[in-house]
């Protein structure tokens, strides 16, 4: 392999990152591998040019380790980071470092990932930008009194959503009044646990709607 060509650094594992090796060997494109230690033996690892192993099986101690994975680059002299998607690739504070480190994020801009990556801030861009929304709260509802509040001048049943994340977490549809209490606390709670931040908004729940 040409030793001048840029090094594409992938993180992720399993099917994700042997797609971008593939893809990187369509191109010519040298391809690293990072991988924790129960994935030592994937396809991906075994078929990329380099491997580097950060950390142990669980996510938390290895694809989700920014440093870790800056570390690597810098060893083995990537030119380009590769996220893939899920774990860090819609992290923009890790498309930020990547860019402090000289490093090419293989993705949106990390301005594009902040905005999109809340939802109550990707609606109030759709919204300046002229694009129809789907009728809710002005942004984060900040407890279970102002849901009823919003959810009175909406009309029942709504639909409680996480800013954050995804994968339905931390969503809830509410049919009356008297479970918005339960259904605040729960899809609060399960959005905490699941993306640090419990925060929520609030939009009229769609029927059968026309995707």
């Amino acid at each position: 392999m040409d030793s001048t060509l840029p090094k594409i650094l992938i993180a992720n594992r399993g099917e994700i990152a042997l797609r971008v090796v593939r893809a990187c060997r369509e191109l010519g494109l040298p391809s690293i591998v990072v991988f924790s230690e129960a994935d030592r033996d994937s396809l991906a690892v075994r078929l990329a040019d380099e491997a580097v192993c950060i950390g142990r099986g669980p996510a938390t101690e290895s694809y989700l380790k920014i440093e870790r994975i800056i570390a690597a680059a810098e060893l083995t002299r990537a030119s380009a980071i590769h996220p893939g998607y899920g774990f860090l690739a819609e992290n923009a504070h890790f498309a930020e470092v990547c860019a402090e480190c000289n490093l090419i994020f293989i993705g949106p801009h990390a301005r594009s990932i902040r905005t999109l990556g809340n939802k109550s801030a990707a609606k109030s861009a759709m919204l300046a930008a002229g694009v129809s929304v789907i009728p809710g709260s002005d942004g984060v509802v900040r407890d279970a009194r102002e849901a009823l509040r919003v959810a009175a001048g909406l009309g029942y049943p709504v639909l409680l959503k996480a800013v954050s994340g995804g994968g339905g977490k931390g969503m809830r549809i509410v049919h009356h009044e008297s479970d918005m209490l339960a259904s605040f606390n729960m899809a609060s709670q399960e959005a905490e646990r699941a993306f640090s931040d419990g925060s929520l908004y609030l939009e009229k729940f769609q029927i059968n709607p026309r995707h």
